[in-house]
């Protein structure tokens, strides 16, 4: 949206076209029982392109064998800080605790909470940088940079990616891994503090570590709980302007 107006209308054109084209192929979507998501702020786009993305999420939305992520009017910084808005809101309201917040939860806040992070992301046109996008979900990805251009990005180029990303796999993996038994250590050191922290001085005293164990584990299902819910609570509302946007197909 920093291009001039002609290009972005004519983005738009071709979205609208593009869109379209999809829509004609409902029929083999269900069959082959794809999903498609459009991850990005629909806000910015015309009311004629956002009402073409709702009906098409919401046609395939129930299908859940192949996934479509398509990222329109999307930057990943604007993905992350939406994401901080939402915690915060959800943490002065009470739906969660200000404890609550981790990487894990503001990563279940993103467009992409519904889909495992890329394994392999490929950037052509020879730019050696992601341009925003998908700066978070990357974290953990075999990232493949190649001087070509889309248009001509062929097979070869394909099977290199591949290539690349299988010499990587084992190191990823690994990473991946490690990542996540960190993430549990420190969720399980945050659920530990909250349960002491509810403690007086005499109660300190006293417990065993088996009673603070067991209270550590109700602890962690209730942050569980409250953090479901508040991850529905974001669903919902996402659903709803999906909706408002296309109310004649009902889910």
């Amino acid at each position: 949206f920093k291009r001039s107006k002609d290009e972005v209308d004519g983005l738009m054109e071709l979205a609208k076209q593009k869109i379209a084209r999809l829509l004609e192929e409902s029929d083999l979507l269900e069959k082959h029982n794809v999903c498609i998501r459009v991850l990005g702020d629909l806000n910015l786009l015309s009311r004629d392109v956002q009402e073409a993305v709702a009906r098409t999420v919401k046609l395939t939305q129930k299908n859940n064998k192949l996934y479509l992520n398509v990222c329109f009017s999307y930057t990943s910084r604007h993905e992350i800080t939406e994401a901080i808005k939402s915690l915060t809101e959800g943490a002065a309201n009470g739906m969660i605790y200000p404890s609550d917040v981790s990487d894990e939860l503001l990563e279940r806040c993103l467009y992409t909470e519904d889909s495992p992070p890329p394994d392999l992301l490929i950037r052509t046109s020879g730019e050696v940088r992601l341009s925003d996008f998908l700066l978070w979900q990357s974290s953990y990805s075999c990232l493949c940079f190649q001087n070509v251009l889309w248009p001509e990005f062929s097979i070869w180029d394909l099977f290199s990616a591949v290539l690349t990303y299988q010499k990587n796999y084992s190191a990823i993996q690994e990473a991946r891994e490690h990542m996540y038994t960190e993430r549990r250590k420190r969720l399980h050191a945050s659920d530990r503090q909250c349960v002491i922290e509810q403690m007086d001085d005499t109660e300190k005293s006293r417990i065993n570590e088996e009673e603070i164990t067991e209270r550590v584990r109700v602890y962690a299902a209730e942050r569980e709980q409250r953090i479901q819910s508040f991850v529905d609570f974001i669903r919902s509302q996402r659903q709803q302007f999906l909706d408002f946007l296309c109310p004649e197909i009902c889910i």
